[in-house]
């Protein structure tokens, strides 16, 4: 859209949500559709052993930017390790989860779909619950921490 300006938002006002209300993976929407663009971003948050179902997005790949943690991917038939500073790029049509290995620290990752298809309203439609100030440690360096 050329001339529309930019689009500026704080990590500290984004919503979070849950897909399903016992999911154990929250996801906080960094860009998307509402902001003009095709893909999404989000910043996926999963519970210590926590993970997503098998899921599957015919038309878009997807890639994952681990932030924080360790985690195993499932993708088809493949496993893979991921640890903080991987970057996992999942193929259109893949049949994929991530699971947090870690029994006690919760796994971040920054992930963006190629083609949204649905996804941002997928979850924008699920419950919303508030970002923790472990979360926002994690994105932004505190006043102390500067």
């Amino acid at each position: 859209m050329a001339g529309e300006r930019p689009i500026v938002r704080s990590i500290f006002d984004l919503p979070t949500h849950l897909i399903s209300p016992d999911d154990s993976v929250r996801l906080a929407g960094l860009a998307g559709p509402p902001h003009g663009s095709s893909a999404s971003v989000f910043l996926e948050i999963w519970e210590p052993g926590g993970s997503q179902p098998f899921n599957s997005h015919a038309e878009s790949a997807e890639v994952f930017i681990v932030i924080r943690g360790e985690a195993i991917a499932h993708s088809d038939q493949e496993e893979v390790r991921l640890k903080t500073g991987d970057i996992l790029v999942l193929q259109p049509g893949s049949q994929h989860r991530i699971v947090n290995t870690s029994p006690s620290n919760r796994l971040y990752t920054i992930t963006v779909m190629a083609d949204d298809g649905g996804f941002w309203d997928l979850v924008t439609r699920g419950t919303t619950v508030a970002l923790e100030h472990q979360d926002l440690d994690v994105l932004v360096a505190t006043s102390e921490s500067a």
